[in-house]
């Protein structure tokens, strides 16, 4: 079995391990990869770690037997010893790569949020269903709006007079995590829709940070030095860029799902307008170590000097080139089936205030 698995701001670990079935242990582990790992004999040491391990053990168990048979003064530049468990979890759970797919890019005209939010929940059934390739979907946003994560309060995350001041319209997404402030133009979102073997062997705060790490290159190519920071943020020395939700959709007959990831991303941002729309108490700025909601985030138009549309293109691009990208669209039925999912579901107060 083989697996591969890009430690989060470091390098690539590739794992061929075999199972003996008749005494339930890991057979012939080899390591390999990119990374930078002294002494030499420390890579026989993690092999020999492996080799022998009970073939349930979990990646942290994993990752003790290699701490501690490490030699005294090991020094791994790019690697960790929890970034070659996942590795091996991933080989045994058959996880597929990136490569391994057709990816089809969407990217269309401005759309309604309660719009984008039904699209979001098709898409991804679709491609658990295995009717629809792995996608990236980059949003143009139709009006602008705050987003609650799908376990918020209505009412403890939006002043709804401040929202109906500036007409802002509050949707809920199908996704958890915090609310999100979105203006058309001032505002990069993009989903990906993944069959669940891509993430096979990951824990859940692992699939953000493997899900995430295509647009940390991509963000790197454009001068920023930005990193996944847990769980579901992208941040960089000048603050919060990005943050991320996720949900998992269930296959066919309970099969093999699929993963929605998306991310917004503040290209620019309206920090007063956001204060006066979003309720952000004191604790949850506490925990981000600022006092001040305009310090969380800092825009991309301020640190990249690129026009929005220059951003997205170079995202698209560093996209494609890492994993190839074929121009698509939404289909008629699956345009169809959002349209009513939109007025019946997100649109809905019974759905946008569930959590009241």
């Amino acid at each position: 079995m083989h697996g591969e698995y890009k430690v989060p701001g470091g390098k690539l670990v590739v794992v061929d391990v075999d199972v003996d079935v008749e005494h339930g242990v890991l057979r012939h582990a080899r390591v390999a990869g990119d990374f930078f790992l002294e002494p030499d004999e420390a890579l026989d040491a993690v092999d020999h770690a492996l080799n022998g391990a009970p073939a349930d053990t979990d990646a942290a168990g994993l990752a003790a037997r290699i701490d501690a048979a490490l030699p005294e003064g090991t020094v791994m530049y790019g690697l960790t010893s929890e970034g070659i468990a996942v590795a091996v979890r991933r080989a045994l759970a058959h996880a597929t790569d990136w490569t391994d797919y057709d990816w089809q890019l969407i990217h269309e005209g401005p759309q309604a949020p309660a719009l984008h939010m039904a699209l979001d929940e098709v898409l991804t059934a679709e491609v658990a269903a295995g009717r629809r390739p792995p996608t990236l979907r980059v949003w143009e946003w139709g009006a602008p709006a705050v987003i609650i994560g799908s376990f918020q309060s209505l009412r403890n995350e939006v002043d709804p007079e401040g929202a109906d001041r500036h007409g802002i319209d509050v949707v809920r997404r199908i996704s958890g995590g915090g609310a999100m402030f979105v203006e058309p133009g001032n505002t990069i979102t993009y989903s990906l829709s993944v069959p669940e073997a891509l993430v096979q062997g990951l824990s859940f705060q692992d699939s953000y940070a493997y899900l995430d790490d295509w647009v940390l290159g991509a963000l790197g190519d454009m001068g920023i030095n930005a990193w996944y920071q847990p769980l579901n943020d992208i941040a960089t020395d000048q603050g919060k860029i990005a943050g991320a939700a996720q949900k998992r959709v269930v296959g066919p007959d309970g099969g093999p799902g699929a993963v929605l990831h998306h991310v917004t991303m503040a290209y620019d941002i309206d920090a007063d307008k956001m204060l006066d729309v979003l309720r952000i108490g004191r604790e949850k700025l506490s925990d981000k170590g600022t006092r001040s909601a305009k310090k969380r985030v800092d825009p991309l138009r301020r640190q990249t000097g690129l026009a929005r549309e220059a951003v997205i293109a170079r995202m698209i691009e560093s996209f494609r080139h890492r994993y190839g990208l074929t121009d698509g669209k939404v289909t008629h039925e699956e345009l169809s089936r959002a349209q009513e999912l939109a007025r019946t579901k997100f649109t809905s107060p019974q759905w946008t205030a569930r959590v009241p």
